[in-house]
């Protein structure tokens, strides 16, 4: 079985309201490289979580910034 860990790339945002999922939400699921991804809007960080084998940090901050949202990497 596949280790999906090391896949899970996980961020900071600013996308707080239901607009705002939807607005990421189209950026996010035209990009075949994204596997599957959700938002913690209850969580004070806005945490977004990422699956992807091949995107970068950087590759997915800049889509999320593309949108005139926040992005940052957690640990």
């Amino acid at each position: 079985m596949e280790n999906l860990t090391e896949n899970i790339l996980v961020f900071a945002t600013n996308i707080r309201t239901v607009t705002d999922k939807l607005t990421i939400s189209a950026a996010l699921d035209k990009n075949p490289a994204i596997e599957k991804w959700n938002i913690d809007q209850e969580d004070v960080d806005c945490v977004l979580r990422i699956i992807s084998k091949t995107l970068s940090e950087e590759e997915i901050i800049n889509i999320v910034e593309n949108q005139n949202f926040k992005c940052a990497s957690l640990e």
